[in-house]
């Protein structure tokens, strides 16, 4: 079968079974079950909301991959290790899991992929530095950190769907640009999961991912994004640049609260999605705004790994983020005094 036939039946199938399969659990008592209720302190709606998308996004990504990937050894270990954190999460969402029994397990769960890709063959000659002790927890801490840029981000309408769309879109369309078609029909399979939820969580959503779909999306953005550097499919840069429009959010969120003295580990509604809802934004306009920097991102991506030189173009991003956090900060912070503690 041609690659290119192989790709869009990957992305075609996990969209189609993704959306049927949401529709159907939407139809069922499990949608009363997953709640996403208002008077959480992270909630952004006014009206509880199904966390059921991920449970569909999970079977259409494993339907699709089985049926259609030819995935080596490590790669089914990435998969494998993304469902079991499906599972731990869809036990979070039932039973609200703390903190210390979840982390532990992303850590782990990071640990495990970080010794696989180094182990890997491919790594072995392709990134020397992995193997570098010193590097290891580094590498295992960012890991566990984009693990959770999904959950933060799921509480606005579409936002995680775009973001996932088009995020493994790009890797995917750079995977097989490089050869990969057994990378690139996996992440075409996660975008594809990702249209066929965003279907009923674009503005007004009707369906949220809850922790089972965000986690394991977190973990593949970040363990596939590293494989594919130690396999020479990208630089470093370009799945962190892909990706850039959570990681910035996230990272200077967390900063913020830092320096504010925030208790980090309590729910909040900080982030700068959250703030410009609050401050009269609609999800609509703001998950639309979210794209044009997703898609910017991804093209000016692939635009410089093309080119070779990528140095002009992350600066640009860099002095970019730096304007728009800065100009949100002048015109939020007044208004969202209340709402940022």
């Amino acid at each position: 079968m041609p690659s290119f036939v192989t790709l869009l039946l990957a992305f075609v199938m996990a969209a189609i079974v993704s959306a049927i399969v949401l529709f159907g659990l939407l139809k069922s008592g499990w949608s009363g079950q997953l709640l996403d209720l208002p008077v959480r302190a992270n909630a952004m709606h006014s009206v509880p909301v199904p966390r059921i998308g991920g449970l569909a996004m999970v079977l259409s990504v494993a339907a699709s991959t089985v049926l259609i990937a030819q995935a080596n050894p490590l790669e089914c270990l990435l998969l494998s290790l993304a469902a079991a954190l499906a599972a731990l999460s869809y036990l979070d969402d039932r039973h609200g899991l703390p903190v210390w029994v979840r982390l532990p397990c992303h850590i782990l769960a990071a640990t495990v992929a970080v010794i696989a890709i180094a182990a890997d063959e491919k790594a072995s000659t392709a990134a020397p530095w992995l193997q570098l002790v010193f590097a290891a927890p580094l590498l295992v801490i960012g890991i566990a950190w984009v693990t959770n840029l999904f959950n933060f981000m799921d509480g606005s309408d579409g936002m995680a769907g775009g973001m996932a769309l088009i995020g493994f879109a790009a890797l995917g369309l750079t995977a097989a640009d490089a050869g990969a078609v057994d990378m690139a029909t996996i992440c075409l399979a996660v975008a594809g999961a990702a249209l066929g939820f965003l279907r009923f969580n674009f503005p007004p959503a009707r369906v949220f991912l809850g922790d089972a779909g965000s986690i394991p999306l977190g973990f593949l953005a970040a363990t596939l994004g590293l494989y594919g550097t130690t396999a020479h499919l990208w630089d470093a840069w370009y799945p962190l640049l892909v990706f850039s429009p959570f990681v910035v959010d996230a990272t200077m969120t967390l900063l913020r609260r830092i320096a504010q003295r925030e208790r980090i580990w309590e729910a909040h509604r900080s982030h700068c999605y959250q703030r410009l809802i609050l401050s009269g934004w609609s999800h609509r306009k703001t998950a639309l705004a979210s794209y044009t920097l997703m898609f910017g991102a991804a093209i000016s991506a692939g635009i410089a790994r093309r080119q070779g030189a990528p140095a002009a173009i992350l600066a640009g991003w860099v002095v970019l983020y730096v304007l728009l956090l800065s100009f949100l900060e002048w015109r939020l912070r007044p208004k969202n005094k209340d709402n940022t503690k």
